[in-house]
């Protein structure tokens, strides 16, 4: 794994924006405009690397799932702050009737630096983003720059193959509906969910948009519906379950909740038990089921333990997303348990730094198998918003 600078191509924004980024920059809080596609460097990793990386990928899923049985059958849902009795009940069924319901994808956070052993440290397996410049933009400059060479991306032709293989989980005679949150501003959510729409076409799926915000609620009929008031009966939803099982609508969703074998009348995708994957307890119950794995962190629910003398810890509310919430905590320093929300306290361990930038891996997973690799910058120890993502490529 190497970090290489080069030139951009010339018209690089047009050329991105063209094949569906249609946010290549970030502005910062200073109202500067600065790149989020990020060509000006790139990284270079060997065939055997990226076949060992896939491996750990689908190695730390099928683990994942372990945990998740363990969390279900040990009925661990407190530790993971999920209280409300119909949403236990609600995830508890969707994993046992797991093969009845469509799941797509999950992207891997990993930490690696090209010598040691990949670190997972967390897995978004319901909402993940940055998968449109994974997918797309990041193959097309490959091919512009690096012609006959090859990438970790098989990610396109997973996501179109696994829509094709779940189809039949789908209730017939109604479009999959498509949405994402109107309050996405940056546009980011519109575009992960454009690019898996077109995917689910590409796989003879007949599709239709919505947004989270104009999905109706007919009390006459007791379903959701569309604003042309038809029927909602399956949806892709951009839209977190800890969202969804909170909101106003919360209980409509939970009193129709199609949790396979047809018992309810709208079908979500992700199912609600990905609500135990994307959860950051699971590093937790992870480190306990497999403790001192190669590729796990040490991790705990209580507080910080031995990590706050030894190691250093890093806080993660176990609801948080790009960062946010998140705090690091050099080793020696007096431990703290925030009492603001509930957290999981992993061992630190500072991302690697490449030119003095922060990388981490977005390794991505598609119908349980290992399918594709993104890669982001941060100036920072957190990944946060303002990350810059640079493509890849085998060498």
């Amino acid at each position: 794994m190497e970090r290489r600078t080069i030139e951009p191509r010339a018209g690089w924004q047009q050329t991105v924006e063209q094949q569906g980024l249609i946010y290549p920059l970030t502005r910062y809080p200073d109202d500067s405009l600065r790149p989020y596609w990020d060509e000006s460097a790139y990284y270079a990793f060997s065939l055997p690397e990226v076949e060992a990386l896939e491996e750990v990928v689908e190695e730390l899923h099928r683990m994942c799932l372990a945990a998740a049985e363990h969390i279900v059958t040990e009925n661990r849902f407190a530790d993971l702050g999920i209280t409300d009795p119909r949403v236990v009940r609600a995830v508890a069924e969707a994993w046992r009737r797991r093969g009845e319901l469509p799941s797509v994808y999950g992207r891997f956070d990993l930490r690696y630096d090209g010598t040691g052993p990949a670190k997972m440290l967390e897995y978004n397996a319901d909402t993940p983003t940055s998968l449109v410049e994974a997918a797309s933009p990041q193959w097309f400059w490959m091919e512009d720059r690096f012609p006959g060479a090859d990438q970790w991306n098989s990610l396109h032709e997973r996501l179109v193959a696994a829509w094709k293989k779940q189809a039949a989980l789908l209730p017939p005679g109604s479009p999959l509906y498509f949405a994402h949150s109107a309050d996405d501003e940056l546009g980011e959510d519109l575009m992960t969910v454009a690019y898996l729409k077109e995917t689910a076409e590409q796989a003879g799926l007949d599709t239709d948009w919505i947004s989270v915000e104009e999905i109706g609620w007919d009390p006459l009929s007791g379903r959701f519906v569309d604003n042309q008031l038809r029927f909602i009966r399956s949806c892709f939803k951009l839209y977190p379950w800890e969202w969804l099982t909170t909101d106003r609508f919360a209980d409509h969703v939970l009193d129709t909740l199609d949790n396979g074998g047809g018992t309810g009348t709208t079908l979500w995708i992700e199912p609600a038990w990905k609500m135990l994957l994307s959860n950051k307890a699971l590093l937790a119950v992870l480190w306990e089921l497999y403790p001192g794995h190669p590729n796990l962190l040490p991790a705990h629910l209580d507080g910080p333990r031995e990590l706050a003398t030894t190691q250093g810890y890093v806080a993660k509310p176990l609801l948080g997303r790009e960062g946010a919430g998140v705090t690091v905590h050099a080793p020696g320093a007096a431990p703290v348990v925030r009492e603001d929300e509930l957290c999981c306290y992993q061992e630190l361990a500072p991302l690697p730094s490449f030119d003095g930038n922060h990388v981490v891996l977005g390794a991505w997973v598609v119908d349980g198998e290992s399918a594709g690799l993104g890669i982001r910058e941060s100036s920072g120890l957190v990944t946060d918003e303002y990350a810059r993502f640079l493509p890849h490529v085998i060498l």
